[in-house]
């Protein structure tokens, strides 16, 4: 891990930019806490650190307040890192799809995100070993937000993920209802229940597909981008019961 840059920002978090080889990140972390602080992954959407970096600093920000470290990583394909031909397909497809008004069929999903997850879980856990490799970092370590695929594979395959905020929203493959079966971890899931680009039956079906003993699904009314400050406080608060 090579730090690029670095910043106190007006309430006094730390933010430094960073490349794990040649994925880039941010980790922001607070003013002053106990070291090391717990750890929260912040999944970005799949479209560039740059363009969701508002979104992300904001979580990363109320995260600091109560005394969390937050990180990011660039997603496979997104911002300024290479694309790949069939990723480009795929996204061609389902822009196809959305802009007639037909379903997003099984095949588009699955050549759509299956490829993400196996190229970024690895990626996740490679920035997780460098950041728990930190002094003023350590676990437990939850996850929030992003791909919801992704959230998925992490907490199956990574014991250092105790706890997730999940957002419902992402196209699911039916290869995932299946490792959802298999997670155990404590489960906080938003849904809006207006989401235009989410099918709300799938993401219901998969909320009941967690294994997970603890799981709370926090729905609102309203579209993908009104979820109200209210949902982040209870995701703040699930975390705060379960990363310290």
């Amino acid at each position: 891990m090579h730090f690029t840059s670095e910043r106190r920002l007006d309430d006094g978090v730390l933010e430094r930019e960073f490349t794990l080889g040649e994925i880039p990140g941010i980790l922001w972390t607070p003013a002053s806490a106990p070291a090391p602080a717990p750890l929260i992954l912040l999944g970005p959407p799949p479209l560039g650190l740059r363009q969701v970096y508002p979104r992300l600093a904001g979580r990363a920000r109320h995260a600091a307040a109560d005394g969390f470290a937050a990180a990011t990583i660039e997603l496979p394909g997104s911002g300024d890192r290479p694309r790949w031909a069939s990723d480009e397909q795929a996204r061609a497809d389902l822009r196809r799809a959305m802009e007639a008004s037909e379903p997003v069929s099984d095949e588009i999903i699955d050549a759509l995100v299956l490829p993400l997850v196996e190229k970024s879980v690895p990626e996740w856990q490679a920035a997780l070993d460098a950041l728990l490799s930190l002094p003023e970092i350590g676990g437990p370590v939850g996850y929030s937000g992003g791909v919801i695929s992704i959230g998925i594979r992490l907490a199956v395959v990574d014991p250092r993920i105790s706890a997730a905020v999940l957002f419902a929203g992402s196209l699911v493959p039916a290869a995932m209802f299946e490792e959802a079966r298999r997670v155990t971890i404590p489960l906080h899931v938003l849904l809006q229940w207006d989401d235009e680009g989410n099918d709300r039956q799938a993401a219901l079906d998969l909320f009941d597909a967690f294994g997970s003993k603890e799981k709370t699904l926090h729905a609102n009314m309203g579209g993908h981008s009104g979820v109200p400050q209210f949902a982040g406080d209870a995701a703040a608060r699930f975390f705060a019961r379960h990363l310290r």
